[in-house]
Protein backbone atom coordinates (compact mmCIF):
# COMPACT_ATOMS: atom_id res chain seq x y z
CA UNK A 1 0.00 0.00 0.00
CA UNK A 2 2.98 2.27 -0.04
CA UNK A 3 2.91 5.19 -2.74
CA UNK A 4 5.48 4.56 -5.45
CA UNK A 5 6.57 6.14 -8.46
CA UNK A 6 5.25 4.39 -11.95
CA UNK A 7 7.98 5.47 -13.19
CA UNK A 8 9.75 2.35 -12.08
CA UNK A 9 12.46 4.89 -9.65
CA UNK A 10 13.81 4.32 -6.14
CA UNK A 11 14.12 8.30 -6.23
CA UNK A 12 14.15 11.66 -8.78
CA UNK A 13 16.89 13.92 -8.82
CA UNK A 14 14.98 16.39 -7.47
CA UNK A 15 14.51 14.54 -4.14
CA UNK A 16 18.25 14.30 -4.01
CA UNK A 17 18.94 18.18 -4.38
CA UNK A 18 16.46 18.24 -1.49
CA UNK A 19 17.93 15.72 0.80
CA UNK A 20 21.48 16.80 0.09
CA UNK A 21 20.70 20.55 1.07
CA UNK A 22 18.94 19.73 4.30
CA UNK A 23 21.28 21.43 6.77
CA UNK A 24 20.49 25.26 4.33
CA UNK A 25 17.32 24.42 3.82
CA UNK A 26 16.86 23.99 7.78
CA UNK A 27 18.64 27.09 7.83
CA UNK A 28 16.25 29.28 5.43
CA UNK A 29 12.79 28.01 7.47
CA UNK A 30 14.85 29.38 10.52
CA UNK A 31 15.63 32.37 8.74
CA UNK A 32 11.50 32.46 8.04
CA UNK A 33 10.26 32.02 11.37
CA UNK A 34 12.13 34.48 13.41
CA UNK A 35 10.15 37.16 10.88
CA UNK A 36 6.91 35.24 10.94
CA UNK A 37 3.73 33.55 13.03
CA UNK A 38 2.99 30.05 11.35
CA UNK A 39 -0.87 29.93 10.81
CA UNK A 40 -2.42 27.32 13.94
CA UNK A 41 -2.69 24.19 11.38
CA UNK A 42 -2.77 23.75 7.51
CA UNK A 43 -3.11 20.84 5.31
CA UNK A 44 -0.84 21.03 1.94
CA UNK A 45 -2.00 19.11 -1.47
CA UNK A 46 1.09 17.92 -3.45
CA UNK A 47 2.02 16.48 -6.72
CA UNK A 48 4.82 14.75 -7.64
CA UNK A 49 5.27 13.89 -11.23
CA UNK A 50 8.59 11.86 -11.05
CA UNK A 51 10.06 15.00 -12.02
CA UNK A 52 9.05 17.97 -10.44
CA UNK A 53 7.17 17.91 -6.84
CA UNK A 54 4.93 21.06 -6.31
CA UNK A 55 1.76 21.95 -4.11
CA UNK A 56 -1.53 22.45 -5.49
CA UNK A 57 -3.70 23.67 -2.47
CA UNK A 58 -3.30 24.61 0.88
CA UNK A 59 -5.99 24.30 3.66
CA UNK A 60 -6.08 26.41 6.23
CA UNK A 61 -9.29 24.57 8.05
CA UNK A 62 -8.10 20.84 7.33
CA UNK A 63 -10.56 18.45 7.70
CA UNK A 64 -9.09 15.11 7.65
CA UNK A 65 -7.41 14.13 11.26
CA UNK A 66 -9.19 11.14 11.09
CA UNK A 67 -6.82 10.05 8.45
CA UNK A 68 -3.66 10.52 9.94
CA UNK A 69 -1.58 8.26 12.60
CA UNK A 70 -3.06 8.97 15.96
CA UNK A 71 0.23 9.15 17.95
CA UNK A 72 0.24 12.74 17.63
CA UNK A 73 4.59 13.56 17.26
CA UNK A 74 5.42 15.15 20.48
CA UNK A 75 6.56 18.47 18.54
CA UNK A 76 2.88 18.94 17.77
CA UNK A 77 1.55 18.44 21.36
CA UNK A 78 4.19 20.95 22.29
CA UNK A 79 3.41 23.28 19.97
CA UNK A 80 0.09 23.41 20.44
CA UNK A 81 0.21 24.15 24.15
CA UNK A 82 3.25 27.07 22.83
CA UNK A 83 1.08 28.31 21.09
CA UNK A 84 -2.26 28.68 23.72
CA UNK A 85 -0.09 29.37 26.24
CA UNK A 86 1.06 32.93 24.21
CA UNK A 87 -2.41 33.92 23.59
CA UNK A 88 -3.61 32.38 27.10
CA UNK A 89 -0.99 32.74 29.78
CA UNK A 90 -2.53 30.59 32.77
CA UNK A 91 -5.38 29.09 30.59
CA UNK A 92 -5.80 26.37 28.47
CA UNK A 93 -9.79 26.69 27.53
CA UNK A 94 -10.56 26.16 24.55
CA UNK A 95 -13.50 26.41 21.93
CA UNK A 96 -13.63 24.12 18.73
CA UNK A 97 -15.78 25.21 16.17
CA UNK A 98 -16.56 22.79 13.31
CA UNK A 99 -18.58 23.00 10.48
CA UNK A 100 -22.33 22.70 10.52
CA UNK A 101 -22.29 19.67 8.25
CA UNK A 102 -21.52 17.09 11.35
CA UNK A 103 -23.41 15.05 10.35
CA UNK A 104 -21.09 14.36 7.65
CA UNK A 105 -19.39 10.87 8.42
CA UNK A 106 -15.83 11.51 7.12
CA UNK A 107 -16.17 14.84 8.45
CA UNK A 108 -17.18 14.62 12.22
CA UNK A 109 -15.10 11.30 12.40
CA UNK A 110 -12.00 14.70 11.76
CA UNK A 111 -13.97 16.48 14.40
CA UNK A 112 -13.54 13.12 16.86
CA UNK A 113 -9.25 12.89 15.94
CA UNK A 114 -8.96 16.51 16.06
CA UNK A 115 -10.55 16.79 19.69
CA UNK A 116 -8.52 13.79 20.71
CA UNK A 117 -4.77 15.27 19.66
CA UNK A 118 -6.33 18.74 21.34
CA UNK A 119 -6.76 17.24 24.95
CA UNK A 120 -3.83 14.78 24.75
CA UNK A 121 -2.00 18.20 24.44
CA UNK A 122 -3.68 19.23 27.88
CA UNK A 123 -6.52 21.61 26.88
CA UNK A 124 -9.52 22.18 28.26
CA UNK A 125 -11.69 21.53 25.17
CA UNK A 126 -15.51 22.05 24.49
CA UNK A 127 -17.15 21.99 20.93
CA UNK A 128 -19.23 24.52 19.98
CA UNK A 129 -21.65 24.65 16.95
CA UNK A 130 -23.02 27.77 14.88
CA UNK A 131 -25.78 25.89 13.50
CA UNK A 132 -28.99 27.32 14.15
CA UNK A 133 -30.86 23.83 14.61
CA UNK A 134 -29.02 23.10 17.12
CA UNK A 135 -30.68 24.28 20.47
CA UNK A 136 -29.41 21.98 22.67
CA UNK A 137 -26.28 19.66 23.72
CA UNK A 138 -25.56 17.08 21.71
CA UNK A 139 -24.15 13.59 21.51
CA UNK A 140 -23.20 11.98 17.87
CA UNK A 141 -21.25 8.92 17.64
CA UNK A 142 -18.54 8.04 15.18
CA UNK A 143 -16.54 5.12 14.24
CA UNK A 144 -13.09 6.87 16.43
CA UNK A 145 -15.43 8.48 19.25
CA UNK A 146 -18.16 10.60 20.67
CA UNK A 147 -18.42 14.32 19.95
CA UNK A 148 -20.37 16.40 22.22
CA UNK A 149 -21.58 19.08 20.25
CA UNK A 150 -23.18 22.34 22.26
CA UNK A 151 -24.73 25.35 20.88
CA UNK A 152 -22.75 28.72 20.90
CA UNK A 153 -23.91 31.33 22.66
CA UNK A 154 -22.64 35.06 22.78
CA UNK A 155 -22.38 37.26 25.87
CA UNK A 156 -21.86 40.74 25.59
CA UNK A 157 -18.00 40.68 23.94
CA UNK A 158 -17.12 36.84 24.70
CA UNK A 159 -18.48 33.79 23.13
CA UNK A 160 -18.85 30.51 24.49
CA UNK A 161 -21.16 27.58 25.16
CA UNK A 162 -23.02 26.66 28.68
CA UNK A 163 -21.10 26.96 31.61
CA UNK A 164 -17.69 27.46 29.65
CA UNK A 165 -15.77 30.50 28.55
CA UNK A 166 -12.85 30.07 26.46
CA UNK A 167 -9.94 31.96 26.68
CA UNK A 168 -9.71 31.29 22.62
CA UNK A 169 -12.24 30.19 19.87
CA UNK A 170 -10.36 27.65 17.37
CA UNK A 171 -11.91 27.36 13.98
CA UNK A 172 -12.16 23.71 11.76
CA UNK A 173 -15.12 25.71 9.98
CA UNK A 174 -13.34 27.75 6.53
CA UNK A 175 -16.45 30.25 6.41
CA UNK A 176 -17.35 29.70 2.96
CA UNK A 177 -21.02 30.83 4.17
CA UNK A 178 -19.64 34.04 5.58
CA UNK A 179 -18.02 35.47 8.62
CA UNK A 180 -20.64 34.61 11.40
CA UNK A 181 -21.77 37.30 13.35
CA UNK A 182 -21.87 35.73 16.75
CA UNK A 183 -17.36 35.99 16.03
CA UNK A 184 -17.10 39.68 15.22
CA UNK A 185 -15.62 42.05 17.44
CA UNK A 186 -15.42 39.86 20.41
CA UNK A 187 -12.53 39.82 23.14
CA UNK A 188 -11.43 36.50 22.48
CA UNK A 189 -8.73 35.55 20.10
CA UNK A 190 -10.18 33.50 16.74
CA UNK A 191 -7.41 31.08 15.30
CA UNK A 192 -7.07 30.99 12.27
CA UNK A 193 -8.31 34.44 11.98
CA UNK A 194 -11.58 35.77 10.74
CA UNK A 195 -9.70 36.72 7.90
CA UNK A 196 -8.27 33.26 6.76
CA UNK A 197 -11.89 32.25 5.78
CA UNK A 198 -12.73 31.83 2.18
CA UNK A 199 -14.46 35.06 2.25
CA UNK A 200 -11.57 36.94 1.69
CA UNK A 201 -8.47 34.76 1.60
CA UNK A 202 -7.65 33.54 -2.14
CA UNK A 203 -5.41 30.99 -3.51
CA UNK A 204 -4.10 32.99 -6.10
CA UNK A 205 -2.72 35.64 -3.22
CA UNK A 206 -1.27 32.68 -2.11
CA UNK A 207 0.41 31.06 -4.97
CA UNK A 208 2.08 34.21 -5.82
CA UNK A 209 3.78 34.94 -2.39
CA UNK A 210 4.72 30.86 -2.90
CA UNK A 211 6.35 31.83 -6.14
CA UNK A 212 8.88 33.96 -5.18
CA UNK A 213 9.71 31.70 -2.09
CA UNK A 214 10.23 28.92 -4.79
CA UNK A 215 12.45 30.65 -6.05
CA UNK A 216 14.03 31.30 -3.15
CA UNK A 217 14.28 27.59 -1.90
CA UNK A 218 15.35 26.67 -5.70
CA UNK A 219 18.53 28.34 -4.96
CA UNK A 220 19.01 26.92 -1.74
CA UNK A 221 19.12 23.21 -3.85
CA UNK A 222 20.25 24.62 -6.74
CA UNK A 223 17.57 23.55 -9.20
CA UNK A 224 15.29 25.37 -11.26
CA UNK A 225 12.29 26.94 -9.70
CA UNK A 226 9.62 25.37 -11.64
CA UNK A 227 10.70 22.18 -10.52
CA UNK A 228 8.55 22.92 -6.92
CA UNK A 229 6.18 25.24 -8.07
CA UNK A 230 3.24 25.38 -10.62
CA UNK A 231 2.56 28.16 -12.93
CA UNK A 232 -0.90 29.80 -12.70
CA UNK A 233 -2.51 32.91 -13.89
CA UNK A 234 -5.69 34.74 -12.58
CA UNK A 235 -9.37 35.57 -14.05
CA UNK A 236 -12.11 37.76 -12.78
CA UNK A 237 -15.38 38.87 -13.42
CA UNK A 238 -16.70 35.31 -14.61
CA UNK A 239 -20.71 33.83 -15.27
CA UNK A 240 -20.55 30.29 -15.86
CA UNK A 241 -23.59 30.09 -16.68
CA UNK A 242 -23.82 33.50 -18.97
CA UNK A 243 -20.86 32.38 -20.31
CA UNK A 244 -18.89 36.08 -19.59
CA UNK A 245 -15.49 36.72 -18.47
CA UNK A 246 -14.67 33.21 -20.45
CA UNK A 247 -12.49 34.57 -22.92
CA UNK A 248 -9.82 35.67 -20.10
CA UNK A 249 -9.73 32.01 -19.19
CA UNK A 250 -8.99 30.85 -22.68
CA UNK A 251 -6.10 33.16 -23.17
CA UNK A 252 -4.56 31.89 -19.65
CA UNK A 253 -5.16 28.56 -20.65
CA UNK A 254 -3.07 29.13 -24.17
CA UNK A 255 -0.54 30.68 -22.02
CA UNK A 256 0.48 28.62 -19.14
CA UNK A 257 -0.11 25.44 -21.42
CA UNK A 258 2.75 27.32 -23.60
CA UNK A 259 5.04 27.91 -20.80
CA UNK A 260 4.30 24.06 -19.69
CA UNK A 261 5.65 23.22 -23.31
CA UNK A 262 8.92 25.27 -23.47
CA UNK A 263 9.42 23.47 -19.66
CA UNK A 264 8.46 20.31 -20.71
CA UNK A 265 11.22 20.59 -23.89
CA UNK A 266 13.66 22.22 -21.86
CA UNK A 267 13.63 19.00 -19.35
CA UNK A 268 13.00 16.19 -21.74
CA UNK A 269 9.25 15.69 -20.30
CA UNK A 270 6.77 13.85 -23.22
CA UNK A 271 3.79 13.64 -21.36
CA UNK A 272 0.96 15.97 -22.54
CA UNK A 273 1.00 19.53 -20.57
CA UNK A 274 -2.89 20.04 -19.23
CA UNK A 275 -4.32 22.74 -16.88
CA UNK A 276 -6.41 22.61 -13.60
CA UNK A 277 -9.36 25.90 -13.45
CA UNK A 278 -10.50 26.17 -10.07
CA UNK A 279 -12.55 28.42 -8.35
CA UNK A 280 -10.07 30.67 -6.58
CA UNK A 281 -11.98 30.57 -3.01
CA UNK A 282 -13.13 27.54 -1.77
CA UNK A 283 -12.50 23.77 -1.19
CA UNK A 284 -13.58 20.02 -0.73
CA UNK A 285 -12.54 19.94 -4.97
CA UNK A 286 -15.65 21.60 -6.15
CA UNK A 287 -15.58 24.00 -8.96
CA UNK A 288 -12.37 22.03 -11.00
CA UNK A 289 -11.91 20.79 -14.07
CA UNK A 290 -9.09 19.49 -16.18
CA UNK A 291 -8.38 21.45 -19.62
CA UNK A 292 -5.67 20.31 -22.18
CA UNK A 293 -6.76 22.43 -24.88
CA UNK A 294 -8.34 26.33 -24.80
CA UNK A 295 -10.89 25.68 -26.80
CA UNK A 296 -12.49 22.91 -24.22
CA UNK A 297 -13.32 26.35 -22.17
CA UNK A 298 -15.53 27.68 -24.97
CA UNK A 299 -17.37 24.79 -25.49
CA UNK A 300 -18.61 23.65 -21.75
CA UNK A 301 -21.77 21.79 -22.09
CA UNK A 302 -24.54 23.07 -19.37
CA UNK A 303 -23.31 19.90 -16.94
CA UNK A 304 -19.76 21.79 -16.60
CA UNK A 305 -20.82 25.17 -16.34
CA UNK A 306 -23.00 24.06 -13.24
CA UNK A 307 -20.46 22.43 -12.03
CA UNK A 308 -18.19 25.18 -12.01
CA UNK A 309 -20.56 28.56 -11.20
CA UNK A 310 -21.17 26.99 -7.86
CA UNK A 311 -18.01 26.73 -5.09
CA UNK A 312 -18.53 25.59 -1.26
CA UNK A 313 -21.46 26.68 0.54
CA UNK A 314 -23.19 27.74 -2.66
CA UNK A 315 -20.70 30.78 -2.94
CA UNK A 316 -21.00 31.78 -6.32
CA UNK A 317 -18.01 31.48 -8.71
CA UNK A 318 -16.51 35.08 -10.11
CA UNK A 319 -12.87 34.54 -9.96
CA UNK A 320 -10.68 31.52 -10.79
CA UNK A 321 -7.42 30.65 -10.35
CA UNK A 322 -5.86 28.92 -13.83
CA UNK A 323 -2.80 26.34 -12.67
CA UNK A 324 -0.58 24.34 -14.17
CA UNK A 325 -1.50 20.57 -13.99
CA UNK A 326 1.02 18.72 -12.86
CA UNK A 327 0.88 14.88 -13.38
CA UNK A 328 1.13 12.65 -10.22
CA UNK A 329 3.83 9.83 -10.46
CA UNK A 330 2.60 8.25 -6.95
CA UNK A 331 0.58 5.25 -7.02
CA UNK A 332 -1.50 3.06 -4.23
CA UNK A 333 -2.43 -0.17 -4.97
CA UNK A 334 -2.31 0.72 -8.55
CA UNK A 335 -4.71 4.18 -8.42
CA UNK A 336 -3.42 7.44 -8.68
CA UNK A 337 -2.70 9.01 -5.47
CA UNK A 338 -1.32 12.25 -4.22
CA UNK A 339 0.14 13.31 -0.63
CA UNK A 340 -1.65 15.42 1.55
CA UNK A 341 0.77 16.89 4.45
CA UNK A 342 -0.32 17.97 7.86
CA UNK A 343 1.08 20.68 9.62
CA UNK A 344 0.67 22.42 13.78
CA UNK A 345 2.18 25.64 13.54
CA UNK A 346 5.34 25.07 12.21
CA UNK A 347 6.10 21.88 12.35
CA UNK A 348 5.09 18.50 9.93
CA UNK A 349 2.86 16.15 11.96
CA UNK A 350 2.30 13.95 9.18
CA UNK A 351 0.04 12.86 6.29
CA UNK A 352 -1.80 10.25 3.53
CA UNK A 353 -2.21 9.43 0.22
CA UNK A 354 -5.23 10.72 -1.26
CA UNK A 355 -6.47 7.90 -3.89
CA UNK A 356 -8.92 7.38 -6.15
CA UNK A 357 -9.66 4.95 -8.15
CA UNK A 358 -10.42 5.10 -12.23
CA UNK A 359 -8.91 8.53 -12.22
CA UNK A 360 -5.74 9.47 -14.28
CA UNK A 361 -2.27 11.14 -13.61
CA UNK A 362 -3.66 14.03 -14.77
CA UNK A 363 -6.90 14.77 -13.22
CA UNK A 364 -8.44 16.41 -10.04
CA UNK A 365 -8.27 13.59 -7.09
CA UNK A 366 -10.15 15.52 -4.61
CA UNK A 367 -13.44 13.73 -5.64
CA UNK A 368 -16.15 11.76 -4.08
CA UNK A 369 -15.09 8.09 -3.83
CA UNK A 370 -11.40 8.72 -2.36
CA UNK A 371 -9.86 7.01 0.03
CA UNK A 372 -7.25 7.88 2.48
CA UNK A 373 -4.04 5.87 3.03
CA UNK A 374 -1.93 7.50 5.96
CA UNK A 375 1.81 7.70 5.80
CA UNK A 376 3.49 4.82 7.72
CA UNK A 377 5.57 5.61 10.35
CA UNK A 378 8.71 5.12 7.81
CA UNK A 379 6.85 7.70 5.47
CA UNK A 380 6.43 10.24 7.67
CA UNK A 381 7.00 13.83 5.70
CA UNK A 382 8.46 15.16 8.86
CA UNK A 383 11.25 17.73 9.53
CA UNK A 384 15.26 17.34 8.96
CA UNK A 385 16.43 13.53 9.18
CA UNK A 386 12.64 11.80 9.21
CA UNK A 387 11.95 9.68 6.20
CA UNK A 388 9.34 10.85 3.72
CA UNK A 389 6.82 9.30 1.62
CA UNK A 390 8.20 9.86 -1.30
CA UNK A 391 9.69 6.40 -3.14
CA UNK A 392 12.69 5.25 -1.52
CA UNK A 393 15.49 6.89 0.99
CA UNK A 394 15.99 10.05 -1.75
CA UNK A 395 12.34 10.95 -0.64
CA UNK A 396 13.48 12.00 2.56
CA UNK A 397 12.03 15.07 3.39
CA UNK A 398 11.00 16.73 -0.06
CA UNK A 399 7.12 16.79 0.72
CA UNK A 400 7.80 17.99 4.13
CA UNK A 401 10.19 20.34 2.45
CA UNK A 402 7.55 21.81 -0.28
CA UNK A 403 4.26 22.08 2.50
CA UNK A 404 6.45 24.07 4.83
CA UNK A 405 7.42 26.65 1.64
CA UNK A 406 3.80 26.72 1.31
CA UNK A 407 3.00 27.18 4.67
CA UNK A 408 5.89 30.18 4.87
CA UNK A 409 3.90 31.47 2.22
CA UNK A 410 0.61 31.31 3.91
CA UNK A 411 2.04 33.27 7.17
CA UNK A 412 3.23 35.69 4.65
CA UNK A 413 -0.33 35.99 3.09
CA UNK A 414 -2.15 35.75 6.86
CA UNK A 415 0.53 38.80 7.87
CA UNK A 416 -0.16 41.11 4.63
CA UNK A 417 -3.88 40.59 5.63
CA UNK A 418 -3.90 42.14 8.74
CA UNK A 419 -1.43 44.77 7.90
CA UNK A 420 -3.98 45.70 5.35
CA UNK A 421 -7.26 45.36 7.88
CA UNK A 422 -4.93 47.65 10.14
CA UNK A 423 -4.48 50.04 7.16
CA UNK A 424 -8.34 50.17 6.41
CA UNK A 425 -9.63 50.62 10.24
CA UNK A 426 -6.83 53.19 10.24
CA UNK A 427 -8.03 55.11 7.17
CA UNK A 428 -11.75 54.52 8.71
CA UNK A 429 -10.90 56.01 11.96
CA UNK A 430 -9.26 59.51 9.98
CA UNK A 431 -12.40 59.85 7.56
CA UNK A 432 -14.44 59.70 10.79
CA UNK A 433 -12.21 63.02 12.68
CA UNK A 434 -13.67 66.39 12.63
Amino acid sequence: MNGQNDMGQTGTELQRRIADATPAIERWFEDQWKKLAAPFYASVDIRNSGVKIAPVDINLFPAGFNNLNPESPPQCLEAIVSRVEMLCPGARRVLLVPENHTRNTGYLENVVALQTVLRRAGLELRVGSFDPGLTAATEIGSANGTLRLEPVRRSGNRVGVEGFDPCLVLLNNDMSDGVPEILRDIDQPVLPPLYAGWTTRRKSNHFALYEDLATQVATVIKTDPWLINAYFMKCGSINFNEQTGIECIEFHVAEILARIRAKYKEHGITADPFVIVKADAGTYGMAVMTVKDPSEVHILNRRQRKKMEMAKGHAEVHEVMVQEGVHTSDLVDGSSAEPVVYMVDRFVIGGFYRVTAGRGNDENLNVPGSHFVTFTSDQSAGAAGEPGPGPGRDGVNAYGVIARTALVATALELQQAAANLEKHAEAALQSRSP
